[in-house]
């Protein structure tokens, strides 16, 4: 055989005959080339990954956790999260049915429903809502999670907020965990749970604190307006018959009460802080009533372009001012406000030191107190700052 015909094993000889057994010592020792060169490449790999694992400090079997891998364990943990709270407040959240006679076109007597929502705070019966899901004279009716339900009483509508109690007689109901909302940050989950349209009970939409001490006037049925502050906005749905259910975290625990959308806007909904109203709770559950703070003036919260437009000496504060009518007086006759001497066109510029703005209207400081409570307050009058100490009233529903 020539040298010609043993460079290739895999050619075929021309006379026909099969390769000789130098064809085959040369492609052992080929293969055996080849082998040896991967195992070293491997070898080589293995020492780098494990020097590289003992430095990132991998144990034995344990893989480096890349980037997808994170973010996709970060979703799941995310998703976990919103299920787990989710199901552990529906437990706790009501739907409430209202009846009520009125009269139609015709004079003739219908009978009218509508729907809200709810959240069980004590285990024998005591339920939060908004005061205007329960505003009318009618018949209250509380559906819970499980398929029960309960004729209910309304309790206590806030004078303040847009906040009502109601209690249903039952035992061992299921209860939520209040949190707290000042400790919210803008662009955190937070999950609204309702009886939207008052047909879906327990609906659950997801969305973010979009921005915090929202001011807003808010209309409801007939015609009636009623201005809140400090407000959670956030872009979780929040339909009608959302109205009075929870806003919650993604550790379950409620941070606000669902009371208004934007209209015309899309995904813009407002709730009650749960810091505002918690006075509120504990006042309902020490005497049955909610009691709230009265100084007994009537005000204009200043902004900067009411105080430029006015030339008023602050940019912040109440502005002590009557109103359109002669009933509509700037401080009320033996109001705390009266005793302590405010009069008309003084500003309030700050309660015990903090300051009264937009951000903090007067209403949300008053808030923090109950009545009993003396307060100072500071006062521009007649272009002087004076501290004049107020002992606060309790407010009539």
């Amino acid at each position: 055989m020539n040298d010609a015909m043993l460079t290739s094993p895999l050619s075929s000889s021309p006379s026909g005959r099969r390769p000789g057994r130098g064809a085959f010592v040369i492609l052992f020792l080929f293969l055996a080339l080849f082998m040896g060169a991967l195992g070293a490449i491997g070898g080589l790999w293995l020492v780098a990954t494990t020097d590289l694992g003992d430095r990132l400090g991998l144990g034995e079997g344990q893989v480096l956790d890349l980037g997808v891998t994170k973010t996709e364990r970060l979703v799941l943990e995310e998703s976990s999260a919103v299920i787990d709270a989710s199901e552990t407040v529906s437990l706790a959240v009501v739907s409430i049915s209202t009846t009520r006679n009125v009269l139609d076109f015709f004079g003739r007597t219908v009978e009218q429903t509508g729907g809200g929502t709810g959240f069980i705070l004590t285990s024998d019966g005591l339920i939060v809502t908004n005061k205007h899901v329960v505003a009318d004279e009618a018949t209250y009716t509380v559906f819970t999670s499980d398929g029960r339900d309960f004729p209910a009483t309304v309790l206590a509508r806030d004078p303040l907020n847009d906040l009502a109690v109601l209690k249903v007689e039952a035992s061992g109901l299921p209860v939520v965990e209040l949190g707290s909302s000042a400790e919210l940050r803008i662009g955190q989950y937070v999950i609204a749970i309702g009886n939207a349209l008052g047909e879906f009970s327990n609906t659950v939409t997801l969305g973010v604190v979009s921005a915090k001490e929202r001011q807003i006037v808010a209309s409801g049925g007939g015609g009636i307006s009623e201005s809140l502050s400090g407000l959670i906005q956030t872009d979780a749905a929040i339909n009608p018959g959302n109205s009075g259910g929870p806003l919650v975290n993604l550790a379950g625990q409620v941070v606000g009460i669902n009371t208004a959308v934007a209209g015309g806007a899309e995904n813009i909904g407002f709730a009650i802080p749960i810091d505002v109203i918690k006075r509120a709770i504990d006042s309902v559950r020490e005497t049955g009533q909610i009691k709230r703070p009265m100084l007994g003036i009537r005000y204009v919260p200043i902004t900067k372009e009411l105080a430029r437009s006015n030339q008023l000496p602050s940019d912040h504060g109440a502005w002590v001012l009557p109103g359109d009518t002669r009933a509509e007086v700037a401080v009320i006759p033996g109001s705390p406000a009266d005793r302590a001497g405010i009069k008309e066109n003084d500003i309030v510029t700050a309660m015990d030191g903090k300051l009264i703005d937009e951000n903090h209207p007067l209403l949300s400081r008053l808030a923090e107190y109950v009545p009993g409570d003396t307060v100072t307050l500071t006062v521009l009058s007649g272009g002087q700052e004076r501290q004049v100490d107020v002992t606060l009233d309790e407010l009539e529903s």
